[in-house]
């Protein structure tokens, strides 16, 4: 059950936290993985720290001639999971102070970077006719909140709309397109030691479950979604969040 031996996946944005642990997870499913990152060094790192099954794949999502260069060069791929993005800022800022100059990242990366992505794989997809199409994205892409997040949910929200339409384009040709939803999510320790710590420890408090997400937890999640029992599994976005939003 759940075996990716013989599939080949990439992953974006897995040289290190959630797309790392979505690599680890799929490799030990069985899948060969090409460990994509905007950092060269960093997706070298990630690939030989994950073993012969991973191979880095390094380029910019948001540059759709990089993406298509760099798919075109390894050969069919039969999983994409598009993970790589731009998280909210560290400092909140409601839309009405934030500036224009700031807006083009979170949709360049959140929204193109899908859109290349899936662009440069999904039509070996549907010639072959099976395919599983992943998008990460949030629970700000899902509902309102009220701590500054604008611009970074409309971008993840834009993300999800697309994957809807994309999972009806593609359901007749072998191909699902899923969505997961993250909630609060562990993060690299910061060299704040102690500081990190007190906020992680804030940070699980608000979750039901008493913990934060890992990137383990949304691998296990797209091994399901990528494997074939999962082929009836279409167009859905998932919550993954502890329990944090159970609507």
């Amino acid at each position: 059950m759940f075996d990716l031996n013989g599939r080949t996946a990439l992953v974006t944005g897995a040289g290190r936290g959630v797309g790392l642990g979505i690599a680890q997870t799929l490799i030990e499913a069985g899948a060969r993985v090409y460990v994509n990152d905007l950092d060269p060094d960093r997706a070298n790192d990630a690939a030989t720290q994950l073993g012969a099954n991973a191979v880095a794949l390094p380029f910019d999502v948001a540059d759709g001639d990089a993406v298509e260069s760099a798919v075109a060069g390894v050969g069919p791929i039969d999983i994409l999971v598009n993970n790589a993005g731009i998280p909210p800022s560290m400092r909140p800022v409601k839309f009405r102070d934030l500036p224009r100059s700031e807006w083009a990242p979170y949709i360049d990366v959140n929204l193109y970077g899908v859109l290349n992505c899936v662009k440069a794989v999904i039509d070996g997809m549907c010639e072959r006719r099976w395919g599983r199409i992943i998008t990460i994205s949030s629970g700000a892409g899902t509902q309102g909140l009220n701590i500054g997040v604008s611009i970074y949910g409309a971008g993840k929200g834009a993300g999800i709309g697309f994957m809807r339409h994309l999972a009806m384009e593609c359901a007749g040709d072998g191909v699902t397109a899923n969505t997961l939803a993250l909630g609060l999510m562990a993060r690299e320790a910061s060299p704040e030691a102690e500081e990190s710590r007190t906020v992680t420890e804030k940070m699980a408090r608000l979750v039901p479950v008493g913990r934060l997400g890992t990137g383990a937890d949304i691998g296990h999640a797209c091994v399901y979604l990528a494997s074939e029992e999962a082929s009836w599994v279409t167009g859905q976005t998932i919550s993954i969040n502890g329990g944090s939003v159970t609507t």
